[in-house]
C-alpha cells in the first residue's frame, strides 16, 4: 500500500461497502476516480476476504482512503458531526453532486442559498457519509 502524498488524508471505514460506495462516488462525482483498491485476499482478523483492505479515491485533487472493517472490528456508523465539503465551482457542478448523493440518501437541508452563497445542500449519502455541497 502507498499512502496519499497528502500529510493529512480522510480516511473511511465501512462495513462492507467501500467498493460499492468508491465506485459510486467515482461514477457520479465529477472528476472522482479509484486511484487504487487493494482487497483482502483471506478472511484476518480485520477484515473479510474479498473487501477492501485499503482504497484510494481521488476527488477535486484531494485523496479519500477506504477500508472495510471486519466483524471482529465494526466500524462504527457514520453520522453527520462529520462531513465533507464540495465547494463546486457552477451550478451544473453543484447540481449534477447534489443528483449523486441525494440519489438514496437524505437530504437534511437544501438546496437553497445561505447569505452570499448561491445554493447550499446537506446530504447524507446511501452510504451514510454526509456532504456539504456549495456554489457561492
Amino acid at each position: 500500500m502507498k499512502l496519499p502524498d497528502q500529510r493529512l488524508c480522510i480516511f473511511l471505514s465501512f462495513t462492507g461497502n467501500a467498493e460499492q460506495a468508491m465506485r459510486f462516488y467515482a461514477d457520479k462525482l465529477p472528476g472522482a476516480q479509484v486511484e487504487s483498491l487493494t482487497l483482502y485476499e483471506k478472511s484476518a482478523e480485520m477484515g473479510d476476504e474479498g473487501k477492501v483492505l485499503n482504497g484510494v479515491l481521488s476527488l477535486l485533487g484531494q485523496k479519500i482512503m477506504f477500508m472495510d472493517m471486519g466483524a471482529g472490528y465494526p466500524a462504527p456508523p457514520f453520522n453527520w458531526s462529520s462531513s465533507l465539503l464540495i465547494n463546486n465551482t457552477d451550478e451544473a457542478e453543484f447540481d449534477a453532486c447534489f443528483a449523486a448523493l441525494s440519489e438514496g440518501g437524505t437530504v437534511m437541508m437544501g438546496p437553497e442559498p445561505v447569505m452570499h452563497m448561491r445554493k447550499c445542500a446537506w446530504v447524507t449519502d446511501k452510504f451514510g457519509v454526509t456532504w456539504q455541497l456549495v456554489w457561492e
